[in-house]
């Protein structure tokens, strides 16, 4: 399975999303930028995406609820190891509470990983990260490897939602 994303405007993103509304896309808003999300077994539509392989994952997207975007940059002569590990862990929050779906996607042009998790909502998240090891570990490369030998660089987290922000009040009256 093939999953692209490309960034944009809201405004451009919510064109595309209506234009494709037959293709599996979700939009993603967040503090800084507007996400596009393509996930087919065919090309993207979209003109220059980032492109990953979805490696593993459970459950349908949604167009809904809270995202998180962990971003690994992973060495070449790690992404055994780091898949491999990374599956095993990722199989064990099937039951998580709160989680929707997720994604463990392959870069095919890059060396960044994104580990892509869909919550019900941001409660659920910080639950989730406040309670279970695991979401450190995602933070802090803590993943039964040396840190040396597998990465190349610090993982960063972004978040997104579902659902598109509402209107300031200040925004409204202008």
């Amino acid at each position: 399975m093939n999953f692209y994303i490309t960034t944009g405007t809201p405004q451009f993103m919510e064109k595309l999303h209506q234009k494709y509304e037959k293709e599996p896309m979700y939009i993603l808003y967040g503090a800084n930028e507007t996400l596009l999300l393509h996930e087919t077994e065919k090309k993207t539509v979209f003109q220059t995406p980032q492109k990953y392989e979805v490696v593993d994952g459970f459950h349908n997207l949604e167009q809904s609820g809270f995202f998180t975007f962990y971003h690994i940059p992973v060495s070449d002569e790690g992404r055994p190891v780091f898949e491999k590990n990374m599956t095993e862990r990722l199989k064990r929050l099937k039951d998580q509470s709160g989680l929707m779906a997720y994604r463990l996607l392959r870069p095919k042009k890059s060396e960044t990983y994104i580990i892509l998790l869909q919550w019900f909502d941001k409660h659920s998240f910080e639950i989730w990260k406040k309670y279970n090891p695991f979401a450190e570990e995602l933070e802090n490369f803590s993943l039964g490897v040396k840190k040396d030998n597998i990465f190349n660089a610090k993982t960063y987290m972004a978040a997104y939602t579902g659902t598109k922000p509402k209107k300031k009040d200040h925004e409204n009256n202008e």
